[in-house]
């Protein structure tokens, strides 16, 4: 399916391009880092790192992706729906429904 009308059409390609458990955990660390950064610049009020957020975000996720999956990241394709795909992963993944 390369088209999706929904986000809940996408979700369920979402989790299956990301079966690989060490590709999760990457994910779940750069989601992590992510917020790390953001709260970092809020506080600091340097926006320098909101770049590292971004690279912090997308370098473990490409690193599962391509060491890991062996897989196109579906940025490429669906960004929007990924970006999205991203963070209902991180909450479910804390609230247990997807196995880290």
């Amino acid at each position: 399916m390369s088209r999706f009308s929904s986000f809940r059409q996408f979700y369920p390609y979402y989790l299956s391009e990301h079966s690989n458990h060490i590709s999760r955990r990457l994910h779940f660390i750069g989601s992590w880092g992510v917020l790390a950064c953001v709260a970092m610049a809020l506080w600091s009020g340097h926006g320098r790192w909101l770049w590292l957020a971004l690279l912090c975000g997308y370098g473990f996720a490409w690193v599962g992706h391509f060491f890991f999956e062996k897989n196109r990241p579906a940025t490429f394709r669906h960004p929007f729906y990924s970006f999205a795909g991203d963070w209902v992963m991180f909450v479910d993944i804390l609230r247990g429904r997807v196995r880290l």
